[in-house]
C-alpha cells in the first residue's frame, strides 16, 4: 500500500525519534515498529477477515495498530465509542468484524464487544520479544484502506470507504496547501475515529515523520499543558474546543505563540468564538471544511487569505462547482446552491449500499454534498445552509429521527420533530418538539430523562417543547422548518 511505505520508512530511518505521545507513553519509530508487527502477527493469527475494528482512545496506540492491518493488507474500521451501543453493534454487524483492536480500559468503560467477536487487547501482547517476520500484503490504490461510519439519511451508520489512493490524495492535498514539513508538531485532540482526527491529525504526520501528541479526553488543563510544552505549529479542533479554551480562565495570551496554523472544521465557527479568540490570544482561527465521504478535507483558510465567513478556496486537485439543485444548472460566483465536489479524494462508495452510492453521485460524477454554498469572485467558498436535516453536534453528525424515534416510544408521544438549536460550546445542540396523545399527560424534563438510556449524552435534546399540533404539510408531512425556539408551546422544560 502506498500510503503505508512512507509511514514504515520514517520509522526506519528514525528509529530513536518519537513519532508520538499520548496521555501513557512515547513512541519512537523502533518502538512502532515493535509493536506492529508483534500486533500484525496476533491479528494473523486471529483472523483472515478482510475488516479489522478498531476501538482505542485517542493515542499514539491507534497509528500502530493502523500500520498492522496495513501490513496484512486489511481494511480497518474505527469504531466510535461515543455512540450508543446499539449504534455500535450495527456497525460492528454491518462491517462483518469478527476481531477488535483494544484495550482492557475501553471495554470496561465501554462494554463489551458482541458475543463472537474476538477483543485482541494490546497490553496483553508480549512487545518485549523479537518482533516476528510479517509478509507484507501489497495492495493497489483502489484498495478500500478505511471503512469510517458516519449517519445516513435512514438514521443507520453508512459505510464511508476511503480507498489508498483517497487518502494518499487528500493527505498530500494538505501537505501542499500548507506547506507542512517534519519539522512540524500536531496535537491531536480529536477522536482518531472522526474523519478528520483520522487523516489529518493521525495520517498526515505519520506519512511526513512529524512528532503528534495526543490526549484522550479534551480537558482545557491537559490542552493548556500540552501548548505550553510541546508548542505544536498545527492546532486543528472544532469550534465547542476553541470556546471552552476561550472561556477559561487560566489560558494565558501566549498559550498559543508557536502554532502557524490554527484551523477549525466539523461545523460553522461562532463570531463570537472567533472575535474572542483573536482578542485574547492574538490569533485568527481559519475555518476548513470537507466531509467524510471526501477524505475529508477539500477547502481550507490559509492565514494569510483568512476572511471571515469563508471556508477558503478548493485544495489543489479538488474540482468543486455550485449547482442549482431543482434544475441542476450551474451556478456563478454569488449564487447560492448544492455544493458538489470531484477528485481523487472523494470516496470509493458506500459499503454495502449500492443504491445509497448511486445517489450521492450526480451524472458527471461530482459526489452531492447536501450542504448550500456559494463562491466569491475570487474563488473562496462559504457555506451557507444545508439541504439535509442533518445535525452538526460538536463535529458528530446526527440525524434528528434518531432523536424522534425515541421520543415516540414514549406512551404519551405521538409525534416528534427535532430541530438543531444554535449553542456556542456545541456548535449546535437538539431541540425536540412532541404533539402528545389524546389525552396524554407529560412532563418535558421527564421526556429528556427518557431518552438518556437509548441515546449517547450529546443526543438527548437540550430541550423538549410540548406543542397542540406539530406543522404538517397537506399530505401530513411534518413540517422542520416551520419549527423553532419562538413557536409557542403548552409546556417546555427548563433546558429549552
Amino acid at each position: 500500500m502506498r500510503l503505508l511505505d512512507p509511514i514504515i520508512r520514517n520509522w526506519w530511518r528514525h528509529p530513536l525519534s518519537v513519532f508520538a505521545e499520548d496521555d501513557q507513553r512515547a513512541w519512537k519509530g523502533l518502538t512502532a515498529l515493535i509493536a506492529s508487527r508483534h500486533i500484525a502477527k496476533a491479528v494473523s493469527d486471529h483472523t483472515d477477515a478482510p475488516n479489522i475494528g478498531i476501538l482505542l482512545p485517542t493515542s499514539g496506540a491507534f497509528p500502530v495498530a493502523l500500520a498492522a492491518s496495513w501490513m496484512l493488507g486489511r481494511t480497518v474500521v474505527p469504531i466510535n465509542y461515543l455512540l450508543s451501543r446499539e449504534e455500535q453493534d450495527y456497525i460492528i454487524g454491518h462491517a462483518g468484524l469478527d476481531l477488535v483492536l483494544t484495550a482492557g480500559p475501553m471495554l470496561d468503560r465501554f462494554g463489551p464487544l458482541p458475543d463472537g467477536v474476538t477483543p485482541l487487547k494490546l497490553e496483553t501482547l508480549n512487545m518485549k520479544r523479537l518482533p516476528p517476520r510479517i509478509k507484507r500484503i501489497r495492495r493497489e490504490d483502489d484498495h478500500v484502506a478505511v471503512i469510517l461510519y458516519t449517519s445516513g439519511t435512514s438514521g443507520r451508520p453508512k459505510g464511508v470507504q476511503l480507498t489508498a489512493g483517497n487518502l494518499a490524495a487528500n493527505v498530500q492535498q494538505c501537505i501542499d496547501w500548507a506547506n507542512f514539513t517534519r519539522q512540524d508538531r500536531f496535537i491531536g485532540l480529536l477522536p482518531q475515529f472522526h474523519s478528520f482526527g483520522f487523516t489529518v491529525t493521525t495520517v498526515l504526520p505519520l506519512v511526513l515523520g512529524c512528532r503528534s501528541v495526543y490526549t484522550a479526553r479534551f480537558a482545557v488543563a491537559r490542552v493548556l499543558d500540552l501548548l505550553r510544552t510541546h508548542q505544536p505549529t498545527a492546532f486543528l479542533a472544532i469550534p465547542s474546543m476553541y470556546n471552552a479554551l476561550l472561556q477559561s480562565k487560566a489560558a494565558k495570551a501566549d498559550d498559543l505563540k508557536s502554532v502557524r496554523f490554527i484551523v477549525s472544521g466539523g461545523e460553522p465557527l461562532p463570531d463570537a468564538v472567533y472575535e474572542g479568540f483573536y482578542e485574547r490570544f492574538g490569533v485568527r482561527i481559519c475555518e476548513g471544511y470537507g466531509l467524510t465521504e471526501t477524505a475529508p478535507v477539500t477547502n481550507w483558510t490559509r492565514p494569510e487569505e483568512e476572511r471571515r465567513g469563508v471556508v477558503g478556496r478548493a485544495l489543489d486537485g479538488v474540482d468543486e462547482i455550485i449547482v442549482d439543485e431543482s434544475t441542476g444548472e450551474r451556478l456563478g460566483p454569488g449564487h447560492d446552491g448544492e455544493v458538489r465536489i470531484r477528485g481523487a479524494n472523494v470516496m470509493k462508495g458506500y459499503y454495502k449500499d449500492e443504491s445509497a452510492t448511486k445517489a450521492a453521485f450526480d451524472e458527471d460524477g461530482f459526489f452531492r454534498t447536501g450542504d448550500m454554498g456559494r463562491f466569491s469572485d475570487d474563488g473562496f467558498l462559504s457555506i451557507t445552509g444545508r439541504i439535509k436535516e442533518m445535525l452538526i453536534i460538536g463535529g458528530e453528525n446526527v440525524f434528528p429521527r434518531e432523536i424522534e424515534e425515541v421520543l415516540v416510544r414514549h406512551p404519551a408521544v405521538l409525534d416528534a420533530a427535532v430541530i438543531g438549536q444554535a449553542d456556542p460550546m456545541r456548535g449546535e445542540v437538539p431541540l425536540a418538539f412532541v404533539e402528545l396523545v389524546e389525552g396524554g399527560d407529560v412532563d418535558p424534563s421527564e421526556l429528556r430523562s427518557f431518552c438518556n438510556g437509548p441515546l449517547p449524552s450529546f443526543k438527548v435534546p437540550r430541550g423538549v417543547r410540548i406543542l397542540e399540533a406539530l406543522p404538517r404539510n397537506p399530505t401530513g408531512k411534518i413540517q422542520r422548518r416551520a419549527l423553532s425556539v419562538d413557536v409557542p408551546c403548552i409546556k417546555a422544560s427548563n433546558h429549552a
